[in-house]
């Protein structure tokens, strides 16, 4: 797995977003005096199947579902070493198998001019508008026809791949790039484009690094000066460096370059007006633009077309920030105008205090008609009961919308319960120059929870869907490291990728999961404390050997009776609470020195097999491993047993272990385990049957995150995931393990909550 730098600290959470539930959290750090032993923590990777039914994304706003789970395991029958799974996983090369073939369009010419074209792009949303674009003009134009090759940037990876892109780029009127934001890449591209630069008619690069930006030419007007010294251009990008990275500096300029035109010669002027006039065009991203697009570049700077008379419209532009939404008739850009219009709808109705959720979505996806996805997460809430607010950006600040739309207009509170971002990327400057104190300023000021969801942006739903390692290598660094140093919670793909339309479709399990759980957040701002149940969760460690109740560097039932008594005090039920530790821990464990499944742990519930096989849908998965329920772990041999002890509306729980007598690592190795009966039983209950609003794991560390499945962008086969289902989980973690902290995070959607260690002193 991924392991972060414990500089970053990715695990230790930078806004309250379970403020309603832990106030009484920052009391804790009762410290034990037993030292932890060192574990060995691998997570196991488990080939799953999934039956994925596809159906056709239509502008009428006809949702594509692709179901991803729970189907259960498939086993190989051939070992393969570690390096080989990793290679294999991806192809044996480490990034998307996408052919670029599929994006090439050779017109049939008929005596018209045949401009050449080439673009690379970050995403895929462009991939369909820009197709139909093309399709379009040389359906339809008698003067002119368009040669078109497409390349995602990832793609370039592949030597074979750069080296088409390179023949493609030698024979080209055009070439085009834009987001190009990952260094490595950025590079190949300076270094094919760069020589083929001046034969080029021309090259319009949009906001990228500045290596590639100085790439731009369009007649007179070029980049080549920018990051130098004398360059006006780099001047005015360093003065607009602060507010919002490279890519709003980049907008601001072409806001700004009407002003001066005025003051440049003629043709200067025309070429930077075209320029100007290229990228909101391509901002504007509908097939209309994007056509409009091409044929006054070409016009303009093809030599074939120069005397030719063309009818060029005048670009389309749409709101830099807006509210949208797939039922509205127009996108708002007030949300009084917003909230007149969706408390007016006829075609459905809400409660009254029915929750808020605020969306955070990319315009790009909304103008080029990419949005199907989007539509689906929406009517996924709404179906559930919830209320949204889904708003967009045309920068990458996303923060300035969230502060615009996200409160309310009159009180001045937020407006929203919970925050959804579908967007995948950093509040602030996404996958090119991130403000990570900016997006904490904003969040903190909001005080909801912020959820960062993953679209397939550098994969198909396929490959991923096949995958054991889960997200591609890059997209864990931009949309799930990244908006960690956020505050953002709970990386599930909500979207997934066609390999020959590039459009999204909505993934309809990992959609209901999102779903789920952002309601169940958002219910902890509704609760009144006294009705909220929490479920807190407490470990063998180390599994199979120490003591129930243990953790790693903390006296475990010390911090929870403080808890207890911190939650008491802000109104929660905690019914006939204990007077004291010991006789907290007596009523749970009945001896401080307990082991587990020994007659000495309280029973809680006894779940029946009837009960078991009703709410636990996935539980016909273990039989292949543990056989029917109730099996003989955390079982009396009718019943599945649930340890713990409720007082009011807490209940403390002791968490089943791995359940492999004398070997309990096995499971982290094999390739075909899964978690038993009796550890699902107990998952079942906190969910189903005690019905818990917040899960607390209490200590380092569990082992639900360590249960097989993916290792980073879960999907509905995977265990983490299956077992938490949609109830929000807290963790109490030590601050001197970010790694595995950032395992917990990942895998089982945790909201880490960190407590220091003891200090150390000279022995003797």
């Amino acid at each position: 797995l991924p392991r972060a730098p414990a500089s970053q600290q990715p695990h230790t959470t930078t806004m309250a977003s379970a403020s309603a539930l832990a106030g009484a959290f920052t009391t804790l750090g009762v410290s034990a005096n037993r030292a932890a032993a060192k574990k060995t923590n691998v997570v196991a990777k488990k080939a799953f199947s999934a039956r994925s039914a596809v159906r056709s994304v239509k502008r009428d706003l006809t949702i594509s579902n692709v179901a991803t789970g729970p189907q259960g395991p498939v086993t190989s029958g051939e070992e393969m070493s570690e390096e080989d799974m990793i290679m294999a996983d991806q192809g044996g090369r480490g990034y998307t198998n996408v052919d670029p073939e599929v994006r090439r369009i050779v017109p049939d010419a008929k005596g018209r001019v045949v401009v050449k074209v080439v673009y690379v792009v970050l995403e895929s949303q462009y991939q369909s508008a820009l197709s139909a674009a093309v399709n379009s003009l040389n359906a339809t134009n008698d003067k002119v026809c368009f040669e078109v090759s497409g390349y995602l940037l990832e793609e370039l990876r592949d030597a074979k791949n750069l080296a088409t892109m390179k023949a493609d780029v030698e024979n080209a009127n055009i070439f085009i790039g834009s987001l190009i934001f990952i260094e490595e890449l950025a590079e190949k591209i300076v270094e094919v484009v760069s020589p083929l630069r001046d034969q080029l008619d021309a090259c319009l690069i949009f906001p990228s690094m500045p290596a590639v930006m100085r790439l731009n030419k369009l007649g007179t007007f070029s980049m080549a000066q920018l990051g130098q010294s004398k360059s006006a251009i780099a001047s005015f990008m360093k003065k607009k460096k602060e507010s919002g990275g490279f890519e709003e500096g980049m907008l601001k300029l072409v806001r700004t370059l009407p002003k001066v035109l005025k003051y440049l010669p003629s043709d200067k002027a025309q070429d930077a007006r075209n320029f100007m006039n290229s990228l909101q065009y391509w901002l504007g991203g509908s097939s209309d633009n994007l056509e409009n697009f091409l044929l006054m570049i070409s016009k303009a700077y093809v030599p074939a077309l120069e005397n030719m008379d063309m009818e060029i419209a005048e670009p389309e532009t749409v709101a830099e920030t807006g509210i949208w939404h797939p039922m509205a008739p127009y996108m708002y850009e007030d949300l009084k105008e917003y909230l007149n219009w969706y408390d007016t709808r006829k075609d459905i109705t809400f409660a009254k205090d029915a929750p808020v959720v605020g969306l955070v979505l990319q315009r790009s996806h909304l103008v080029t008609g990419d949005e199907g996805h989007y539509a689906g997460m929406v009517m996924e809430l709404e179906a559930r009961g919830a209320k949204v607010v889904p708003i967009f950006a045309g920068g990458l600040d996303f923060s300035v919308p969230v502060e615009k739309f996200f409160f309310d207009p009159i009180t001045k509170d937020a407006y929203v319960d919970t925050v959804l971002s579908l967007t995948g990327f950093a509040l602030v400057g996404g996958p090119a120059r991130q403000d990570h104190p900016k997006a904490i300023d904003s969040l903190k000021k909001l005080n909801v929870p912020y959820m960062v969801t993953v679209p397939l942006s550098f994969q198909t739903t396929e490959e991923w869907t096949d995958s054991t390692l889960g997200l591609h290598p890059v997209q864990v660094a931009l949309q799930v490291a990244l908006p960690e140093l956020d505050g953002g919670l709970e990386p599930i793909i909500f979207s997934g990728r066609d390999s020959k339309t590039g459009k999204s479709h909505t993934l309809e399990d990992r959609a209901a999961q999102i779903a789920g759980r952002a309601l169940k957040w958002a219910a902890l701002r509704k609760k009144k404390n006294v009705d909220k149940k929490l479920a807190i969760t407490v470990f063998s460690f180390p599994p199979d050997k120490g003591n129930v109740g243990t953790a790693a560097y903390l006296n475990v039932f010390g911090s929870i009776f403080r808890v207890l008594q911190g939650l008491k005090k802000e109104g929660y039920d905690v019914g006939d609470m204990p007077d004291n530790e010991d006789d907290l821990i007596n009523s749970v464990l009945n001896d401080k020195e307990a082991k587990f499944a020994s007659p000495d742990l309280n029973i809680e519930h006894k779940m029946s097999v009837k009960e078991y096989e009703k709410l636990c849908l996935y539980q016909e998965d273990l039989h292949e491993n543990w056989g029917p329920p109730p099996g003989n772990l955390n079982s009396d041999g009718q019943n599945l047993l649930v340890y713990g002890k409720k007082f009011g509306n807490v209940f403390i729980g002791v968490q089943p272990t791995f359940g492999y007598e004398g070997d309990p690592m096995r499971l982290l190795f094999s390739k075909s385990a899964s978690p038993h009966h009796g550890f699902a039983a107990y998952y079942t209950y906190i969910e189903h049957v005690f019905g818990a609003d917040a899960v607390l794991h209490f200590g380092t560390h569990g082992s639900l995150e360590f249960m097989p499945g993916k290792q980073v962008g879960m999907s509905g086969n995977c265990y983490p995931d299956h077992l938490i289902g949609n109830t929000p989980n807290i963790y109490y973690y030590a601050a001197n393990n970010p790694s595995e902290a950032t395992i917990a995070k990942r895998r089982s959607y945790a909201n880490t909550i960190s407590y220091l260690t003891p200090p150390a002193e000279n022995a003797g």
